[in-house]
């Protein structure tokens, strides 16, 4: 059975050994398999200036394998979207704030694309969400996920126009954090109970911040 973890500064230590591998899958679809060659290190591990201390991962787990993830990072300081990809939000400007947090290196491993770990990675985001105060997340996501999201039941607001990166179309997007849009994946992937695992240490992740560091 996948199980969704949540990994926050609070429970760090009981996941270095996941959090590890989690960055090695990463690097092996998102530099291997979809070709993002800015990401290439010798150590094949994907990290980057957004893995922080601090950095909240929704990892989801099957039995000691690590089969797909999702990063949330603080809005407050500088972030992906900030630094690199401005220009997606040249319309609607950058959503910044406490209750505003950035999702990104959201990941399925090839083998559980056609199953059901991917509506639990989206249920789960939708429920932390729900349970830490946050009100919205941005993204910037291939144009492919616009559907996507609408079938999830997820409320999306582009923030500017597509352009291409990394040779596909993509947008900067708010996703809004709503108890109907986690209904309705809850009912599309027929969960019945809250998905989250929390282990360990429990504080609320707003609390948990701390002075950022750089690779």
């Amino acid at each position: 059975m996948t199980e969704i973890h949540i990994v926050t500064p609070a429970n760090r230590n009981l996941y270095e050994e996941v959090l590890e591998q989690s960055l090695r899958v990463r690097y092996s679809i998102f530099v291997r398999e979809l070709g993002w060659a800015a990401l290439q290190r010798p150590d094949d591990r994907d990290v980057d200036a957004y893995d922080q201390p601090d950095t909240v991962y929704i990892l989801a787990i099957e039995g000691e394998r690590v089969v797909g993830g999702q990063r949330l990072y603080p809005t407050t300081r500088p972030h992906l979207l900030s630094d690199v990809f401005p220009h997606l939000a040249h319309v609607k400007g950058i959503p910044t704030g406490p209750d505003i947090w950035e999702w990104t290196r959201y990941f399925v491993v090839k083998e559980r694309r056609h199953g059901r770990t991917d509506c639990r990675l989206l249920a789960a985001v939708q429920e932390f969400g729900l349970e830490e105060g946050i009100s919205q997340l941005t993204a910037v996501v291939e144009t492919w996920w616009l559907p996507r999201f609408h079938e999830a039941g997820f409320k999306v607001r582009p923030l500017g126009l597509p352009h291409l990166v990394q040779d596909k179309w993509s947008i900067a997007a708010a996703i809004d954090i709503r108890q109907d849009s986690l209904d309705r994946v809850r009912t599309l992937a027929g969960i019945k109970q809250p998905v989250l695992v929390r282990r360990g240490p429990q504080r609320p992740v707003r609390d948990l911040t701390i002075p950022p560091t750089r690779h």
